[in-house]
């Protein structure tokens, strides 16, 4: 494995953009492990409706910028507090979904630095009931990254503020805020450190090795044309970021094991004319594809079923059966 410096850029439109840049075209008979930083940030997750997620106010007010990543799940917050780690690595068919094969030398860390840190639920590590990092996954062409946030030293009070959570994240859930889940790893420690040195001591335990002796990909000026192209297409792009949001005269959400699906459609003349589906959910297929098989539909059962029927749901879902998402495009409300 080699490690990739990032040479210290807080922009998260740029640090998205090596991510991606090392997936699609570093060579794959290494993995690579990947360090950032990002200024107050909040970034969003591929299938998530940005306008929704966000306190658009506070977030205009305090200069927070908005970045859509690749990879699925919920919209997260960050800071200078925040240490994002991804390993980017071959797509083996049996990695994706498999979270503690990629948080295990992290939790392994913090343990060893006195966190008593495990994976919980679909792709959280906590400390009790306390989430301290949230963990997302992307795959294409044979490769993935797997990549997760580290709430050091994080302005918890931003992440409440900069938010609008859906509450279907918390039924089931005893708390009702995500002030009152999160918990910042500078608190749990020990020993007292800065960000700069909690990343230090990850990167020894990580390789085994002190931090200048670690193996690297150097990127060069070749790299970083297309690591500028590839953050001016895409994560400076506002449709990208936001996107637009058809109007809609339906809308069914409901919460999956595999996460919230949110679908909007515009029914008119008993046809679909329009869908759209979001939520934070994680699955290899892009659900554009369900999206264009339904368009056009009558808004019947058999005939929704009949046009999905060669679709394998779970692709784009994670576990979920095919009558599941019927079930939601037809929710009694």
């Amino acid at each position: 494995m080699l490690f990739i410096d990032n040479q210290g850029i807080h922009d998260p439109a740029i640090n998205l953009a090596i991510e991606e840049y090392a997936l699609k075209h570093l060579p794959m008979d290494d993995s690579y492990l990947l360090f950032y930083i990002n200024q107050p940030s909040i970034i969003i997750g591929k299938h998530q409706n940005t306008i929704e997620e966000i306190n658009q106010e506070y977030v205009r007010d305090n200069n927070i910028q908005v970045v859509r990543r690749l990879s699925g799940g919920g919209a997260v917050y960050h800071d200078l507090g925040n240490l994002n780690f991804s390993f980017i690595t071959k797509d083996d068919g049996q990695s994706f979904h498999n979270f503690l094969k990629f948080t295990q030398p992290v939790i392994d860390f913090l343990q060893k630095m006195g966190v008593p840190a495990e994976l919980s639920g679909r792709n959280d590590l906590q400390v009790g009931e306390k989430k301290i990092s949230g963990n997302a996954q992307f795959s294409t062409r044979g490769r993935m990254f797997s990549h997760g946030t580290l709430m050091f030293d994080l302005n918890l009070d931003d992440v409440q503020a900069s938010l609008n959570v859906n509450p279907e994240k918390f039924k089931s859930k005893s708390t009702k805020s995500v002030r009152s889940r999160v918990a910042n790893i500078k608190e749990l420690l020990g020993t007292d450190m800065t960000i700069e040195q909690f990343r230090a001591e990850l990167l020894r335990s990580i390789f085994g090795m002190e931090p200048d002796q670690v193996p690297q990909y150097v990127l060069e000026e070749k790299d970083w044309e297309i690591i500028n192209q590839i953050s001016k297409e895409r994560y400076q792009n506002w449709d990208w970021n936001y996107g637009l949001s058809p109007e809609s005269n339906v809308k069914h959400a409901k919460k999956f094991p595999v996460g919230i699906i949110d679908i909007r459609m515009n029914i008119k003349d008993g046809h679909i004319s329009e869908i759209k589906i979001y939520g934070d959910f994680f699955g290899v297929g892009d659900v554009a594809d369900i999206e264009n098989a339904l368009r056009g539909k009558r808004y019947v059962e058999n005939e929704v079923r009949e046009a999905l029927s060669s679709i394998d749901v779970k692709h784009y879902f994670g576990n979920l059966e095919l009558d599941d998402l019927i079930g939601l495009i037809f929710l009694e409300e």
